[in-house]
């Protein structure tokens, strides 16, 4: 008997699983394959934008939800947001998250615009735009998808917090990663920055072409494993070095998901490749789960479920040609608008569609339409909760960390 299974590996997956352990309880995550993680930015965002950027995400908090009431931000205080994001910061340390949950930052896209958030990688600090300085945006010829001089014009037509245009140009080099190859990805850029030979390749092309004082942003292929790579090559070139993330799969992304999921596997029955088929439930309550593996299905006793198997990007949530929403792995019922789930005007308003999702009580227990639990010890939490266009005010990763901690107090209370 495992006190709780948590279906799904990304962020809200792997959080709940961890806070369930380090409280004590015996947890199982359970997975289809990678969660989200490796698609993100590798930052954390609470709250980018609601009306227009947002300087102050917890104290714009509730201006945000008032004219949102579905919004998953209305079970929690700004306070409880504060210490998700904070204890995420922890256990990750000063090598993958820095920042203030209280204040955002402004980093250059790949498209050179700036975009908000609160907790970033280290590797990506020294992009925040300040009086004085100048930039160059460095390209590597044969990394795909990054163009320099995009980010550098588009930069310069950008006011910084000085109110003066921000001093960016660009420069590309052409450093050949893999042998033959005129062009390859940023995962393999990656893998070959972790060898301090490639670095050092890196700093000899660049070094002579800098100017005093430069800051140099570089892609975000900085090294996969070696944490300290993009310091490394700083401290050979003497200037400031900063990453800018790429379009998915992004290697900052990645280190996280890394992280993150080597700490879980320590302390977790860890189930990879496997998707849930069935539960079975007795007085109101999912008994036993069971999941596919070779051979045979396997059916685990639990006390507890987390369901955090994301949303439309994952399958977990679907529409099908009618217009019928579903949630796929347990089949719970979806809050969503009624009539028209899409509309044309995809610059305005929120699309219905992309609010649709689980209506959940503050401990995060999905309800049916008479606003009742489902299921008495299922929870939910991150991209299948109702109310929020997630992408749209960069608000992802804090309504997961937010709904996972949640869920996971919830079920460590009870098991106590």
């Amino acid at each position: 008997m495992r006190d709780a299974l948590v279906i799904g590996a990304g962020l809200a997956g792997l959080a709940a699983s961890l806070r369930l352990a380090r409280g004590g309880a015996k947890v199982t995550l359970v997975t289809k394959g990678l969660g989200g993680l490796p698609l993100s930015q590798g930052t954390i965002d609470l709250l980018g934008y609601s009306e227009t950027c947002v300087k102050n995400p917890l104290t714009t908090l509730s201006q945000h939800i008032s004219t949102r009431p579905s919004h998953p931000y209305t079970h929690f205080s700004p306070e409880f947001l504060a210490e998700a994001a904070t204890w995420l910061k922890d256990i990750l340390g000063p090598d993958l998250l820095i920042g203030n949950p209280h204040t955002n930052v402004l980093l250059p896209t790949a498209l050179g615009v700036l975009r908000p958030t609160c907790l970033y990688p280290p590797s990506m600090a020294a992009g925040i735009p300040k009086p004085g300085r100048s930039y160059v945006i460095v390209g590597l010829r044969r990394l795909k998808d990054f163009y320099p001089k995009l980010v550098a014009e588009n930069l310069s037509c950008q006011l910084g917090p000085d109110g003066a245009p921000i001093t960016a140009r660009s420069l590309m080099i052409d450093l050949e990663i893999r042998k033959d190859e005129i062009d390859t990805t940023g995962t393999n850029h990656a893998r070959a920055f972790d060898n301090a030979a490639m670095r050092a390749r890196l700093v000899k092309a660049l070094k002579t072409q800098l100017r005093d004082k430069e800051i140099v942003g570089l892609p975000a292929v900085l090294g996969l494993n070696d944490a300290d790579a993009w310091k490394d090559i700083s401290d050979q070139l003497g200037h400031e070095v900063f990453e800018i993330a790429l379009q998915p799969p992004s290697v900052p992304g990645m280190r996280l998901n890394q992280a993150l999921t080597a700490l879980v596997k320590k302390e977790v029955r860890f189930i990879l490749g496997s998707a849930v088929t069935g539960v079975d439930v007795k007085d109101g309550a999912v008994r036993t789960v069971q999941i596919s593996t070779a051979g045979r299905p396997t059916h685990i006793n639990v006390k507890n479920v987390v369901l955090a198997g994301g949303g439309f990007e994952s399958g977990a949530l679907d529409m099908d040609s009618y217009g019928k929403l579903s949630e796929t792995i347990l089949g719970l019922p979806v809050l969503s608008a009624q009539g028209q789930l899409l509309h044309a005007d995809f610059w305005g308003s929120d699309q219905p569609v992309f609010l649709a999702g689980l209506d959940v009580d503050d401990r995060m227990r999905p309800l049916d339409a008479e606003k009742r639990p489902v299921y008495s010890n299922v929870y939910a939490a991150g991209g299948n909760l109702a109310g929020a266009t997630r992408w749209r005010e960069k608000s992802g990763e804090g309504i997961a960390l937010a709904s996972a901690l949640r869920a996971a107090d919830q079920i460590l209370g009870s098991l106590t």
